[in-house]
């Protein structure tokens, strides 16, 4: 992989590299990457990716090959550099002056309570700044998304470092300087796609990108493009801009703001759930009266000579105000190459009107790579046996003139010998109500003759409580834990520190749970994920590759299951001693004509539909794991 990924920089060829867990993959791009001389771009879409480089691969591989001739005696400040939003990093001009809105003051507040927090982030951020930290938001103390916006300012709020007093000392500011001098930018898919797709200079200048995780860049530029509007949104921007608006002649564009909101609701109330396509009329013009009144605020706002804003509220203010009208201009736009949709409101959520590109093949083809070197891997790119569906999805086509190819450099594990693929072909297909009887039945015979030791991925938390719920009536000697009882590293702890346990979850288990070992020897998968037939982006995807000529089930909704099936599976074999099985209890996997192209994006482990030698192997493992003695290296 690591000669793979020099001869791409080489040559400006694209390259797809499948690499399975325990390969190595980081370093095999890391090497090349730092030796190339020039400066890598490397986006991840998680945090825990992002740590893993920058606190452990890449010190330990200076310390190996730090006194390479080619690294030119390139110390770690100039070899590496970890950057990521504006708003992930403290602001002191917000902690020391403040910014007035609309929150009160923080003063004699009671034990536990935000402000609080608030006042314990302050201490911390003058304790950064003081002993030369980050500022960072994933070091801080614990704290909620709306406690760090007190200390915090996103890109547009922020008055730049040669207006703001602290710009010397400016966290984000010092994160773009270590990063202009380093070889290698450890960055996140957004910032890529903002960077590179949107056109807003976020990276220092680069000609080459390894993107890891590269399964998940499609829906994370998808959310990068993807843009809200909510009333109470609204109403809140009108009051706070309401005393930086001039009053001309009376007029008080602020209360038409207001009046716009009120505007908006109605219609919303009476919107139908789902996409609006096209949206009703009242829709239409409730989005022209909010776009028209906050253009209004804008021009009402006080101009300063040269074009900046000295006053950190005005400014604030404005970068509200510019957020809300690009919002609303794009919704009231209609354009054909977005999808707009209405969800309505749950819990403490409020409606929302959203709106997302039908399509990021193009964007990511013309932003990225048609003007950089682009090297994708993860674990899960050879989706139905090829790399067409991932490739297509992300703007490459067959016998491309931009050149690509795609490589699938193995895995260090024996799948055939360390597990099983078991599809419980004689279970009745999965109903729309969730779990029946007989799937709770199998569920529970598999877990049983696991002695726990379960990890149970489920297509929707309603899925996953009944499963845990039915579980603890059948099987109360063993410790069932459901997603969202606690914190989601409560539950992975207590799972990895008592082997009796299940743990049952969602999406978040599907890809973010790494746990090799006798802990995890059986996992489940309730039913094949495929999208919600709801879901309003996914179905317009859908019904545009049918108008296209393509298959629109296949392209979109089977893609999108592979490709969460393939990473599901990934949870059982995390090292090379690992045993166990994955249980599929859909049999759909076997039996649809579409179960081949499933099936051949998962690891290659040995299948079986008989249940009996499912729970034979499962009863074998789980009298190995609980004795001194090593399992055997067959299931």
């Amino acid at each position: 992989m690591a000669e793979a990924v020099a001869a791409s920089f080489e040559t400006g060829e694209h390259l797809l590299v499948q690499a399975g867990t325990g390969t190595g993959k980081s370093l095999a791009y890391l090497v090349p990457s730092l030796l190339r001389g020039k400066r890598v771009v490397v986006a991840t879409a998680t945090l825990a990716l992002q740590h893993q480089l920058v606190e452990r691969d890449l010190p330990r591989l200076m310390d190996a090959v730090g006194d390479h001739p080619a690294l030119d005696d390139l110390d770690a400040d100039r070899a590496y550099a970890v950057l990521k939003g504006r708003s992930n990093y403290a602001c002191l001009h917000r902690v020391r002056e403040g910014v007035p809105d609309d929150q009160g003051a923080l003063i004699d507040l009671p034990e536990g309570s935000q402000g609080e927090q608030v006042v314990a982030l302050r201490q911390w951020v003058e304790e950064q700044a003081a002993d030369g930290g980050t500022g960072e938001k994933d070091n801080a103390p614990r704290h909620t998304d709306r406690v760090w916006r007190q200390v915090s300012v996103s890109a547009r709020e922020c008055l730049g470092a040669t207006r703001c007093p602290f710009g010397e000392e400016c966290f984000a500011e010092r994160a773009k300087e270590r990063a202009a001098k380093a070889r290698v930018v450890v960055t996140n898919h957004s910032m890529l796609a903002i960077d590179a797709i949107e056109g807003v200079p976020m990276i220092p200048e680069y000609d080459a990108v390894v993107v890891d995780e590269a399964h998940e860049l499609a829906a994370r530029v998808t959310q990068a493009a993807t843009d809200e509007l909510t009333v109470p949104e609204v109403e809140r921007v009108a009051r706070r801009v309401q005393r930086h608006v001039a009053d001309k002649d009376g007029d008080d564009p602020a209360e038409d703001l207001l009046d716009a909101a009120a505007a908006l609701r109605a219609a919303i109330d009476e919107c139908p759930e789902g996409r609006l396509d096209p949206p009703p009329q009242d829709v239409a013009d409730a989005l022209v009266l909010v776009r028209d009144a906050v253009r209004a605020c804008l021009s009402a706002m006080p101009k300063e000579a040269g074009g900046g804003d000295s006053d950190p509220g005005r400014q604030q203010a404005k970068a509200w105000l510019s957020d809300l009208f690009d919002h609303a201009e794009r919704m009231a736009k209609g354009s054909e190459h977005d999808v707009l949709w209405h969800a309505r409101g749950r819990d403490r959520i409020p409606a929302r009107l959203c709106v997302a590109p039908l399509h990021v093949a193009g964007t990511v083809r013309s932003g990225l790579l048609e003007e950089k070197t682009v090297v994708l891997t993860s674990a899960t790119l050879r989706l139905g046996g090829d790399f067409r569906a991932v490739a297509s999805g992300l703007g490459l086509r067959p016998d491309d003139e931009l050149g690509w190819q795609g490589i699938d450099v193995g895995s260090p594990f024996d799948y055939a010998r360390q597990g099983i693929l078991y599809v419980a072909r004689h279970l009745p297909p999965p109903g729309r109500d969730g779990l029946g009887a007989a799937q709770l039945d199998e569920l529970a015979e598999l877990v049983d003759a696991a002695d726990g030791r379960t990890l149970g991925l489920f297509s929707s938390r309603r899925a996953a409580e009944a499963a845990a719920e039915g579980l603890r009536d059948r099987l109360p000697h063993l410790t069932t834990l459901a997603q969202g009882e606690a914190q989601l590293g409560e539950l992975a702890a207590q799972f990895v520190s008592d082997p009796h346990t299940c743990l049952f979850g969602t999406l978040s288990l599907w890809q973010g749970l790494d746990v090799p070992g006798d802990t995890c020897q059986l996992v489940v998968i309730d039913r094949i994920p495929f999208p919600r037939p709801d879901d309003p982006l996914t179905s317009a995807r859908q019904k545009a590759a049918d108008a296209a000529g393509g298959n629109g089930f296949m392209q979109v909704a089977a893609t999108h299951a592979a490709l969460l099936l393939a990473q599901g599976a990934g949870r059982l074999i995390r090292s090379t001693d690992d045993r166990g099985v994955v249980a599929v209890l859909d049999p759909r996997l076997a039996t649809a004509r579409y179960g081949g192209f499933l099936r051949a994006g998962l690891p290659p482990m040995w299948p079986t539909s008989d249940p009996a030698v499912v729970r034979s192997a499962l009863s074998r493992l789980a009298a190995a794991a609980g004795s001194p003695v090593a399992p055997t290296s067959k299931v």
